[in-house]
């Protein structure tokens, strides 16, 4: 048995991972701070089933307090970090940048040094495709320059990877960063377009689309990427001498248009549709390429567009 900290461990992906993982026999520890950027009790309700389980524990405690999470490596042994807490979305970021900088970067500086301090030798942070920005060259490769974000938000993921490598060339920390390629499936954040357009369509309301349609995202189901992160844990505990850079995609992009006309065939119903301009810091595609994914740590995700928006529709029908 061994014994990780989740950080954001009660959002979407982190939830999922948390269940994966004493599902498997180990210990989970989960530091979340229930902020408000959505309803805090959604993330209750996602470790609803986790609070009676021996091998979990939850500590409410925001990452950027570094006394706080201090004590928390004081009373666990930690194996492993997975660091998945940030506050998201690249609209949000360009209303509040600082807020983006505080939580993304001090935060995150706050987790390795503290992994540094307690001598925690391998950790999975979560990136972002965001950090491609609009590259011209498809599909995204991990090996391109990323030095051109158009959001705050893919600038603080970035500059968690060149951090990040400060901590293992200096402290020998094996570091495997993700980047996630839109991330859905159950327990998606309501903010989010799949979620949105599913609950604006069964009220009979209209789905706002930015640009016309032809915007394309590689949206990556949920379990994979859970699949993805604990391959990636596995590849650390393997291996000496680690920092990596994986692409987490489908590898199979879906446009806009696709995407709502797929939630409404399943559905059954007719979309009603405004077209408003593109949003700014909105890139026009992602695109991944899973090629060193696949090789290095055996990824190889299995749910279809389709699927996965059918198990996402099944289960927003069951809330």
């Amino acid at each position: 048995m061994k014994t990780y900290l989740i950080t954001g461990g009660a959002g979407f992906i982190g939830s999922t991972l948390s269940e994966k993982l004493i599902n498997l026999n180990n210990k989970v520890i989960v530091v979340d701070n229930f902020c408000d950027y959505y309803d805090p009790k959604i993330k209750e309700k996602n470790i609803q089933n986790l609070q009676n389980n021996k091998n979990f524990c939850l500590y409410k405690v925001d990452i950027r307090d570094l006394t706080q999470m201090d004590e928390i490596f004081q009373r666990h042994n930690i194996d492993c970090i997975v660091h998945l807490a940030a506050m998201a979305g690249v609209r949000p970021s360009i209303e509040n940048p600082i807020l983006y900088q505080s939580v993304n970067g001090m935060g995150t500086q706050n987790i390795l040094e503290i992994a540094h301090k307690y001598n925690v030798k391998n950790l999975v942070m979560a990136s972002s495709s965001s950090v491609y920005g609009n590259c011209s060259e498809v599909p995204f490769k991990e090996t391109f320059v990323v030095d051109y974000a158009i959001s705050p938000y893919a600038a603080t993921k970035k500059a968690n990877e060149v951090m990040a490598h400060v901590y293992h060339h200096l402290y020998d920390i094996n570091i495997i960063m993700l980047r996630f390629f839109t991330v859905y499936g159950p327990k998606q954040r309501p903010d989010l377009a799949i979620n949105k357009f599913t609950r604006l369509m069964l009220e009979g309301r209209e789905i706002p689309m930015f640009g016309d349609g032809t915007s394309s995202r590689d949206y990556t189901y949920v379990d994979d990427i859970v699949d993805g992160i604990i391959k990636s844990i596995k590849y650390n505990f393997d291996n000496d001498n680690v920092y990596e850079i994986i692409n987490l995609g489908n590898s199979s992009p879906v446009s806009l248009k696709e995407m709502i006309n797929t939630i409404a065939e399943v559905l059954n119903v007719e979309p009603q549709i405004t077209q408003l301009p593109m949003q700014p810091g909105d890139v026009e595609k992602t695109y991944a390429d899973i090629s060193k994914a696949r090789k290095m740590i055996g990824y190889n995700p299995k749910v279809s567009f389709k699927e996965g928006i059918t198990k996402f529709i099944e289960w927003y029908r069951n809330l």
